[in-house]
């Protein structure tokens, strides 16, 4: 995939699992499942996020690895390949769609049980599965454990030709919970070979600031930023954050990124801007994207 063939902003969709919620999924099952057993309310929303302007969309595959299929029925394969297919109807070349690699699930040594190596393995079959069924480019999003995100990169560089654009979840102090720092994500995600860097989940775009500063500061590849819709109540399950309000604090974050990128990129005498991946996580809908859209378009 090329990010030079748009324009300084390209917009991604935003949440997928809160969007099946209002289509049947109940709380505690597995979205991914919905590719199988309920394709068409998929391909709903992903039409919704295209129709609202996103020119990425995310597959149906957040947790669809060996580990955490295990029980279901399903295989990566089974999953993706349904996922796929689905994004792809729904897009119909009208939006790249990009496959979807979350955190597995457990721990990795030393904090947890799971070996290095079976990680790899679990991500390089999601990755080749994807690849075989067509994705434009892989997503691995909201990493805490950088060396789990190393697992990731590597499965997918090794084993498919996919660009990656990769997002870690950092709380407000700008650590992940495991303690990887912006720093320490970007030097390695760029060694790696990502075509993309950035953050996702846990925040909403004010809180994500002074994050989004230091990997600004650390590389001039593609800056990914998709923040949640602030925090849900606990009554109604409504989020914080409108789709207004989340659009203006994007806009904030965004003044500030390119700021600072235009003041370095010009003592290298370099003028170019920095090409910004927006959407949303947690709590968004179709309506965030849209607003987001009228303030950067």
């Amino acid at each position: 995939m090329n990010f030079d063939s748009y324009g300084d902003y390209i917009f991604c969709d935003g949440a997928m699992g809160t969007m099946l919620q209002k289509s049947g999924l109940k709380s505690g099952e597995r979205s991914d499942i919905m590719n199988m057993i309920s394709p068409k309310a998929v391909e709903n929303v992903h039409r919704m996020y295209i129709d609202a302007g996103s020119n990425i969309i995310y597959t149906n595959t957040f947790g669809s690895n060996a580990h955490a299929l295990a029980g279901t029925g399903y295989s990566p394969e089974d999953i993706i390949t349904a996922a796929l297919a689905i994004a792809q109807r729904a897009s119909n070349g009208t939006a790249k769609v990009a496959l979807d690699i979350g955190p597995i699930g457990v721990l990795l040594e030393p904090m947890g049980d799971l070996e290095f190596d079976r990680a790899y393995e679990l991500f390089s079959e999601q990755a080749i599965a994807g690849e075989k069924a067509g994705a434009d480019i892989a997503a691995i999003e909201t990493m805490s454990d950088i060396t789990e995100l190393k697992a990731a990169l590597l499965a997918v560089t090794e084993n498919t030709g996919l660009a990656v654009m990769a997002t870690m979840t950092f709380d407000n102090m700008g650590r992940t919970y495991i303690g990887a720092t912006p720093e320490d994500f970007v030097e390695m995600a760029e060694r790696l070979g990502a075509a993309a860097v950035g953050l996702n989940c846990s925040l909403e775009p004010s809180e994500m600031i002074g994050t989004a500063e230091r990997i600004a500061k650390t590389t001039n590849l593609p800056l990914i930023i998709k923040p949640n819709a602030g925090l849900p109540d606990s009554i109604t399950g409504t989020y914080s954050v409108t789709p207004s309000d989340f659009a203006g604090q994007m806009a904030q974050l965004a003044k500030i990124v390119e700021d600072l990128h235009c003041v370095e990129t010009a003592q290298g005498g370099q003028t170019a801007p920095r090409k910004m991946i927006l959407g949303g996580c947690c709590g968004t809908s179709p309506d965030y994207i849209r607003e987001l859209r009228k303030v950067f378009v």
